[in-house]
């Protein structure tokens, strides 16, 4: 085998090529590219190699950059605030956003797309969305250079998957059960084995699918369970949690630890999380059980919407986020694509009127109506109760072959209604800052009604992808005891016609929104403020802001609503 240093050390009459004739670098270059290739090939999985990737002097504390480690890939290369290297993945786990154009935080770096916030020294995921950690590298500094040290095929991967070990439960008789399979239930199980619980798992969910990336259903319709799954079976297998699919779970007694299953099959438990999500609702008007009326929950509904939608006459109840992305998503396909809206401006209650009028008249561009301040009045069916079209509430009739109702949803909760557990007026369960409901019973995700700095203190539910997978792992951190509390900036995003929404914070009850850049070209940053205080701030074509100020809010650094008034981008300043 060629010794490893040929990688990253050149020979002597490499050296005396390049002092004695320097227009034979290139020569010299092809040289040392052969040498590379040469020795790769007797490398085997357990030698490492070691890389010259930087000099010190070409980074600042606070920066950093993606380097080449020679031909065998990128990384992340970070220098702190204290001067210090370390390296990690180059790509975020989520969905592979470029790192090196996220936030750089102190101990922390930010995914420009989506939030999802990693260790900068050990690569772990610390906030989401995503489940995986970044890989990390040795990194030596010596001689005024930064080098690189692993396993040439540790340079190809951007994620660390856990490593599970004896997950056979033996020893540990305990059983953890998790009522759902959505994101909050999947981070759960996923949390408790990487924290090292060795006792039973079983998830219990009413879907046929395994947990799957539920934010995408409304963005591309005909995608298929098994496309947006997001662990594999032989994770679960290997992982020894027990998916019962289409299975219901139809009563909890907490006084006896007990599962009630629709098939009156009952289980027992050590420690619970209800982690449910919701149900689309639904409209009771003359006509609403033709055929043709949808809702979307699950990746059948949605290719049952783009099957039944292609060609075809399709309206639209509810402008917010479900409404408008499955607008996008079958403009161009359907016939015709009609949005009923009860405002004047989609998304007006949480964007604002201005940034809503923009994203309708985007929708516009692209043949999207928009039939506002009204409502379904009735709907219309033929002798075979085939949906014909649809009457509103100002009496204008729109021929309609299908019809999406995105008009919101409500906490699945109503098989709780005769247990112990304590119900909000509207369905949903309150939680402590553990996420705990009562002793070992836990509640995450769409149904759970908690309380964060970002509320302002008050009990909100709040339906976001990212907040149900920090919720899974807080719960599974407390279940086993460790008495971790809740302790994140809700971010969510939105993607229509390629272009994308990032959005921070808590809003609701905003009265004044500052903006910086142009909302009508779609590149801006809104400020949403109340008692001059930033609530939550919104962006699109200017990443990462957003994620930047999530970083700050987490860390009650945001500056007040006056110095964003003095000037918009002074937050820029505190990272």
């Amino acid at each position: 085998m060629l010794p490893n240093r040929l990688l990253c050390k050149k020979s002597t009459y490499e050296k005396q090529l390049e002092i004695t004739d320097s227009g034979k670098l290139k020569f010299v270059t092809e040289i040392q590219a052969k040498i590379r290739n040469m020795d790769s090939k007797f490398l085997s999985n357990d030698d490492n190699i070691e890389v010259e990737v930087a000099k010190v002097d070409e980074f600042k504390n606070e920066e950093m950059k993606e380097v080449k480690v020679g031909d065998y890939g990128s990384v992340l290369l970070i220098r702190d605030v204290a001067g210090e290297f370390s390296a990690i993945g180059k790509k975020c786990t989520h969905y592979g956003a470029p790192l090196s154009k996220g936030a750089l935080c102190d101990k922390y770096v930010r995914c420009p797309w989506h939030g999802a916030c990693f260790n900068i020294k050990t690569g772990d995921i610390e906030d989401f969305p995503g489940l995986d950690s970044l890989p990390v590298y040795k990194v030596e500094v010596k001689n005024g250079s930064v080098y690189i040290k692993s396993r040439p095929q540790e340079l190809s991967a951007h994620k660390r998957l856990p490593i599970l070990k004896n997950c056979q439960p033996i020893s540990d008789k305990r059983v953890f059960f998790i009522i759902g399979g959505g994101p909050a239930a999947l981070s759960c199980a996923d949390t408790l084995r990487k924290e090292g619980f060795q006792g039973r798992i079983i998830m219990a969910t009413r879907e046929r699918n395994l947990p799957y990336d539920r934010p995408k259903l409304s963005k591309a319709l005909s995608s298929s369970g098994a496309s947006l799954q997001l662990r594999s079976a032989e994770f679960f297998k290997e992982a020894a949690i027990e998916i019962l699919t289409e299975s219901e779970v139809i009563g909890l007694n907490t006084k006896n630890k007990t599962i009630v299953m629709k098939d009156n099959t009952i289980m027992m438990y050590d420690s619970v999380l209800i982690a449910t999500g919701s149900n689309p609702r639904t409209i009771n008007v003359d006509g609403s059980q033709a055929n043709g009326i949808f809702t979307l929950r699950t990746p059948e509904d949605g290719n049952a919407i783009a099957s039944a939608s292609n060609g075809k006459n399709v309206v639209i109840v509810g402008s917010s986020f479900i409404g408008m992305e499955i607008a996008a998503y079958l403009a161009g396909k359907a016939q015709s694509v009609s949005v009923i809206c009860r405002s004047q401006a989609p998304f007006a209650f949480t964007l604002g009127p201005r940034i809503g009028m923009a994203l309708r008249k985007m929708h516009e561009s692209k043949g999207v109506k928009f039939f506002s301040k009204t409502n379904i009045k009735c709907f219309h069916a033929d002798e075979n109760n085939n949906l014909i079209g649809v009457t509103l509430t100002n009496e204008t009739y729109i021929p309609t072959d299908v019809c999406v109702l995105g008009i919101g949803v409500t906490p699945a909760t109503e098989f709780l209604a005769s247990s112990d557990i304590n119900l909000s007026k509207y369905g949903f369960i309150p939680v402590d800052k553990y996420m705990k409901a009562k002793d070992d019973v836990y509640a995450a995700g769409d149904i759970a009604q908690f309380a964060i700095h970002a509320t302002r203190g008050k009990p909100v539910s709040i339906g976001h992808y990212q907040i149900a997978l920090k919720h899974g792992n807080i719960a599974a951190k407390n279940m086993l005891g460790k008495n971790v509390a809740l302790d994140t900036v809700p971010y969510f995003w939105t993607q229509m016609f390629g272009k994308s929404l990032r959005y921070a914070g808590f809003g609701a009850g905003f009265d004044e929104v500052i903006f910086d850049g142009s909302v009508d070209e779609l590149s801006f940053i809104a400020y949403y403020i109340k008692s001059n205080t930033i609530l939550a701030a919104a962006s699109m074509g200017r990443d990462p802001a957003v994620s930047r100020i999530a970083a700050l809010m987490l860390s009650n650094n945001m500056p007040s609503a006056d110095k964003i008034r003095e000037d918009s981008m002074a937050w820029q300043t505190r990272l």
